[in-house]
């Protein structure tokens, strides 16, 4: 039985505890004499890619510092449990998937997995319709009972011809027409990135696929699990090494000049480390509004519903779906996009791609520090 499953029997008030050796933290922080530090290797940020930097340089004998400026490892696939007991991801659904062998290889050494396959619902019109769009979304939507030839030949009769793919507004017109685009994508994205389709790289909506068939997996890969006991047990298993230190709340700005370190590994935005020299580079943030429903088995019949047309936020997310945990409540996230705040998203347009390469450019003549 995992950790995960045997807390589920706990009180709901208890809290997994970190059984990661982090520095103890009984001192005024200002005390630490960073200037007398020395260290092979500095790996800015304690997320996916700082905690396997850091843990494959100490599998190979290296001193590591590893600092994150939050007070906690995971970076945005952070999860703890809530007040109530329910597994959270804190910053939102991180649903794991992968089509390469070496990294389920990799991680399984730190976690076993629960099978899980992300589905999504979209609201359009009162009714839920499975995204991405495939044959159901299209039959129930028009009244239709079109087969797997019918949808493509449905497709194709509203689609409008768009050469060249400028943006994703031309992408999504493209591919599924007018309509669909106006009821599943134009708003969501708006709401999403504060912009229009028409305005924002082909990359963008390109990453959403069109089915026609009946698949209503949100990704396709060949390894979607989740880790058993969660993504915070998952790293502190990989970053729990002796040749590992672990600073948090910690910024990067306040000790890169006071530590001597052979190869710096930084995982943060691009303009901050170059003290936004160029400017910023535009991001989109998000806030997230936690709710738990007690006595409440399942909010809602997915993993996460989408708000396209309605309401100020995108999506709701259930966790009890990612995770399969049992509790007599469950717990839910509301996002909300915003312009100010944590950047999560780069905002991909043709002038910000133009700002992001004359930073590019810098970091590519960085010699000993690794963006």
């Amino acid at each position: 039985m995992s950790d995960l499953q045997r807390s589920f029997s706990r009180d709901p008030m208890l809290q997994t505890q970190l059984h990661l050796k982090i520095l103890e933290r009984g001192c005024d922080k200002s005390s630490i004499e960073y200037s007398r530090m020395k260290t092979d290797i500095l790996v800015v940020g304690a997320g996916f890619a700082g905690a396997v930097m850091a843990e494959r340089f100490a599998s190979r004998g290296r001193s590591v510092l590893v600092i994150d400026k939050r007070p906690h490892i995971g970076g945005n696939a952070f999860d703890q449990f809530d007040s109530a007991g329910v597994l959270v991801h804190q910053y939102g659904p991180h649903i794991f998937h992968t089509n390469a062998s070496h990294v389920e290889a990799y991680l399984s050494r730190f976690t076993e997995w629960r099978k899980y396959e992300h589905r999504v619902l979209s609201s359009v019109g009162g009714s839920l319709y499975p995204m991405p769009i495939n044959r159901e979304t299209i039959n129930r939507l028009y009244d239709l009972s079109l087969d797997e030839d019918g949808v493509a030949t449905f497709l194709e009769g509203v689609r409008e011809k768009r050469m060249p793919i400028r943006n994703s507004e031309d992408l999504v017109l493209n591919n599924v027409g007018r309509d669909l685009c106006d009821k599943f994508f134009r708003n969501y994205t708006r709401k999403q990135w504060g912009l229009d389709l028409s305005e924002l790289s082909p990359a963008v909506a390109g990453r959403i696929p069109v089915r026609t068939n009946d698949d209503d997996r949100y990704f396709t890969d060949t390894f979607q699990n989740m880790p058993a006991d969660g993504y915070t047990r998952m790293f502190e298993r990989m970053l729990d090494h002796p040749n590992i230190r672990v600073e948090l709340e910690t910024d990067f700005r306040d000790i890169r000049h006071k530590v001597a370190a052979e190869k710096i590994f930084y995982c943060g935005p691009l303009d901050a480390y170059f003290d936004f020299c160029y400017g910023k580079l535009p991001y989109r943030s998000l806030s997230f509004r936690h709710q738990h429903l007690p006595h409440v088995g399942q909010h809602q019949p997915v993993g996460t519903i989408n708000y396209p047309n309605d309401y100020e936020y995108t999506r709701i997310t259930e966790f009890k779906h990612l995770t399969g945990q049992v509790h007599a409540g469950t717990s839910i996230v509301y996002e909300y996009p915003e312009t100010h705040g944590e950047p999560y998203y780069p905002v991909p347009t043709t002038e910000n791609q133009a700002l992001y390469q004359s930073y590019k450019k810098l970091a590519d003549a960085e010699s000993s520090t690794f963006l």
